[in-house]
Parts: C-alpha cells; structure tokens; sequence
C-alpha cells in the first residue's frame, strides 16, 4: 500500500526542508536586525542568505509594508505560510495516496460501490483544495488570466452564498473554514455510506 510504503518517506522530506528553510529565514532575520559588516566573512555569508531567500520573502515584505509594519519581520511572515503550504502539501499527498490505495484496492475486489465512494471523496479533496488556495490568495492580488482566477471562479458558487450568511471580518473569512469544516464532514459521510 503507497500510504504506508511512500508516504512517511514523502512526509521525511518535506519536513526536513520545512526544517531548513525555515532554519534559513531566521537566519535572515537575525542578519537583517543585526546588520554584519558586509565586507566581513559573517557579512557576505549575510549577503548570499538575503540573496537566496529574496525571492520567498520579498513578496511578504510589500504585503507587510502595506500595514506598516517593518519588513525585516517578513522571514516570520514567510515561514508561516511556508509550513502552512507544506502542512497542506503532506494533506493532498495523503489524500492521494489514500484514494489510490482505495481504488486499487476496490478495483481489484470489483466493489463498484466503493469505486464511487473513492471517486467523491477524490472530488471533495480536491474542492477543499481549492477552497483552501483561495483562502491564501485573498491575501495578495492576482490578475484575471492566473490559475487563482480559476479557483475563484470554481468556489464562487458555494463561497459566495457563506460570505452573505457569515461576512468577512478584515482579512479572516471565517465562512471558508466554517465551509472546510463542512466538507471534511461530507468526505467522511461519503466514505460510511459507500466503503465502510
């Protein structure tokens, strides 16, 4: 079964790079408060940490400067959403794997009627999915031709209708995880009433 054989390996690496990055941004943060003598070994060890995480971090640096709040803080701001993203990615991987392993295992038994349960909850994963990615996009500003446009369009027809029971407060849209919350609730259903 690929959920026991792959998965903890899959998990083993995404942790460790989880570690190390994040390693990395604090390590970037230390050197932007600190402000090392570029000329010195620390200041150009300084430079080349900056010059490998900017492209992470500079997009949360704007998005904190917008609030007014200091940049060098972005690393904090960048390691958040980096194990968010990978708490997500570890999320997805499992659920494939565990819908594979499903569906190889009702194919294989000619259950059809588990085939279909797999199929479903395939399908809630990957809304939850999209749910979740809109979630994050609220967050920045994404044109109309992105792949974030797509999942916008995709979750319009059910998020639009929690946004007008449950608004908005600032930034925290507590209808998309009041929504999450449903779906998962859903999966679980789906999976009793056809493979339990």
């Amino acid at each position: 079964m690929l959920t026991i054989s792959v998965y903890p390996i899959i998990s083993a690496i995404i942790f460790w790079a989880t570690i190390v990055f994040i390693a990395v941004l604090m390590l970037r943060m230390i050197f932007s408060f600190s402000d090392p003598n570029p000329f010195g070994k620390v200041g150009k060890f300084a430079y080349r940490v900056r010059r490998a995480t900017d492209r992470y971090v500079h997009p949360f640096a704007d998005f904190l400067f917008m609030w007014r709040i200091d940049k060098k803080y972005a690393p904090l701001l960048t390691a958040l959403v980096f194990v968010i993203l990978a708490y997500a990615a570890l999320q997805i991987i499992g659920n494939a794997l565990f819908i594979t392993d499903g569906l190889i295992v009702s194919s294989t038994a000619g259950n059809v009627k588990a085939i279909i349960g797999f199929i479903l909850y395939g399908l809630l994963s990957i809304y939850i999915l999209f749910i979740f990615l809109r979630i994050l996009s609220s967050w920045f500003v994404f044109g109309k031709r992105t792949f974030f446009a797509l999942v916008r369009q995709v979750t319009d027809p059910i998020m639009i209708p929690f946004q007008k029971l449950i608004p908005p407060i600032g930034m925290l849209d507590i209808s998309a995880m009041i929504l999450l919350i449903l779906l998962q609730l859903l999966q679980n259903i789906v999976l009793r009433a056809f493979v339990a």
